[in-house]
């Protein structure tokens, strides 16, 4: 790949800049051949991936092909899905029986899946083609990979979705999928400026997708607009039979909610939570500024009082089942894991049982006690992470404005519409009851529409 110094990474132009909805509506209709549409991406990755390094496994011949076979197949009359020809970037933790999927570690490298994870055969069922796998941290939790931040290269994208984050973000690709087991998704998002949403806990099977902790891990979606956050997660909801946290249930109308006007003009709870301590200064401000903008729509919200004793019981729960999930990588190779994730299962082997089923239990109680903001407020107001990126590429952030969200499986979705006193993204953080997920997108985008007049 060449390198174009002059072109930004975070400026994408041209039919790299297209809404994935308009994509897939020229696609269907024959105005746009999927195959054009992959190679204006790909150029847009061979100019800017030398700088940003967002891709872990990246075929374009590969690409090229599965383009070639949509087109094909629509030329013939076949019936067009609601993702057709739309490429979609893969976290390297989803298994691709057409990729290798490493999992971000050494001891993982050239493993090759036979099968499909089951949100990966939804993509393609539904047109869409896997474009690449992206960057993850080692095992999806804290080691940076070599992915940068599109907005400036010299700050962390985020993770531990840092490829899907910031290939979206510089236009490399329209979609992207991560997970989330503490702030994967949402953190990244807000630091390289585009859309994350993280669905209510069970909404997106898990099977062939890496297990870290099993109470905690979620999947979520990466878009530069709402209405194409709701496409995608729209296409990957549903039952899967192989993780029992999913259930059979009827398809949620998500891009359809979204884009309706709300019935009367939603109410916003701030909440500022008790970490407000951890938040920069200029984020702050901007935060202050946002809501007095918002004027009547927002007021003071307030959490259960033991919303600061979730972080401890998210951590240990979190760290006890990665523990498990990595026992065998532990024994076998554990000099070849970083140090922050051989501390991590470490502290987790001395998570007893009984500490484990007390901290889900208050997770519980948490999450039932928060449930009256919910009749108060359409959603929850916050920052979705301290502040900007922070220099630097020996950290991702800190995901302290996720956890409570995480642990209690509700949905969230944060939009790119602050900035900090170094130019670089702020995201806003809306959050909503469990199953409220439409009317949380149609929240998120009469928000994003307020914030643009």
């Amino acid at each position: 790949m060449a390198t174009d110094r002059a072109v930004p990474l975070s400026a994408p132009g041209g039919l790299a800049a297209l809404a994935a909805v308009d994509a897939a509506r020229r696609i269907a209709d024959g105005t746009l051949a999927a195959l054009d549409y992959a190679d204006a991406l790909l150029a847009r990755i061979d100019a800017t991936e030398p700088r940003l390094h967002a891709w872990q496994h990246l075929d374009p011949a590969h690409v090229r092909a599965q383009a070639r076979a949509i087109d094909a197949r629509r030329a013939a009359g076949e019936a067009c899905g609601p993702a057709i020809g739309l490429p979609v970037g893969l976290k390297d933790i989803v298994d691709t029986r057409d990729l290798p999927t490493e999992n971000g570690t050494t001891l993982h490298a050239g493993r090759q899946p036979a099968h499909d994870a089951t949100l990966a055969r939804r993509l393609r069922a539904a047109g869409a083609l896997v474009m690449g796998k992206t960057v993850t941290t080692e095992l999806a939790t804290y080691a940076p990979g070599p992915t940068r931040n599109p907005h400036d290269p010299a700050h962390t994208p985020g993770g531990s979705s840092s490829g899907s984050a910031a290939a979206v973000a510089a236009g490399q690709v329209p979609l992207a999928v991560g997970t989330q087991t503490n702030g994967s998704v949402i953190r990244p998002a807000s630091f390289c400026g585009v859309v994350g949403y993280k669905p209510t806990f069970g909404w997106i099977g898990r099977s062939g997708v890496l297990t870290q902790s099993p109470s905690f891990d979620q999947i979520g979606v990466f878009a530069r607009s709402v209405a194409d956050a709701a496409l995608l997660a729209e296409v990957l909801v549903g039952d899967d039979p192989d993780d029992g946290a999913t259930q059979l249930r009827a398809a949620p109308p998500l891009h359809a909610t979204a884009m309706q006007t709300p019935p009367t003009p939603p109410r916003l709870g701030w909440v500022p939570t008790p970490f407000w301590d951890r938040v920069a200064p200029d984020a702050a401000l901007a935060f202050d500024a946002l809501r007095r903008s918002l004027g009547g729509h927002v007021a003071d919200g307030t959490l259960p009082a033991q919303a600061a004793q979730v972080v401890d019981w998210h951590r240990d729960v979190m760290e006890a089942e990665i523990a498990g999930s990595y026992h065998d990588l532990y024994e076998r190779g554990r000099e070849r894991l970083s140090a922050s994730l051989r501390g991590q299962i470490e502290r987790g082997r001395q998570v007893s049982a009984v500490a484990h089923r007390f901290a889900l239990a208050g997770i519980a109680r948490f999450a039932d006690d928060l449930a009256p903001a919910f009749e108060r407020f359409d959603a929850l107001l916050t920052p979705a992470a301290p502040g900007e990126a922070p220099a630097g590429l020996a950290s991702t952030g800190d995901p302290i404005m996720c956890t409570l969200w995480t642990a209690t499986g509700l949905p969230a979705v944060t939009l790119p519409l602050l900035r900090g006193a170094h130019g670089l993204p702020i995201g806003v953080q809306l959050v909503a009851r469990r199953g409220g997920d439409a009317r949380l997108l149609r929240t998120a985008q009469w928000l994003w529409q307020c914030c643009a007049r």
